[in-house]
């Protein structure tokens, strides 16, 4: 294996294609294989959140979309992420306290408005 093999960021790289060509099952293989050698690789946990949601593994996905809140607890984008991941895993009361969440960080009420 050449030092690429084993560098996150090239490996996300190609995760990406491999999805891209439509290869969701195979991405997903490859993004794990990424969290083996940094567990807290934002942007693998962040694909793995999106494509385990797609391919019906939603107990996966919330845990990835989870962990991205985590890694960047003040980022109010990994709110709305999870805010939606949530939503489409049919768990709106989550979707809705991660939003208001997202909403808190951006300076906005969590009651307010969209």
């Amino acid at each position: 294996m050449s030092a690429d093999d084993q560098n996150p960021d090239t490996m996300y790289d190609a995760a990406h294609q491999q999805k891209e060509a439509g290869d969701l099952d195979g991405a997903v293989a490859t993004l794990k294989q990424i969290l083996d050698i940094d567990a807290n690789h934002l942007h693998t946990n962040m694909a793995l959140g999106v494509y385990l949601q797609k391919l019906g593994r939603l107990d996966e996905a919330m845990m990835h979309a989870v962990k991205v809140t985590e890694i960047e607890p003040e980022d109010p984008f990994s709110f709305t992420q999870l805010s939606v991941i949530y939503q489409r895993c049919g768990k709106i009361q989550e979707a809705e306290d991660a939003m208001a969440q997202a909403h808190v960080l951006q300076g906005r009420p969590a009651g307010g408005g969209h």
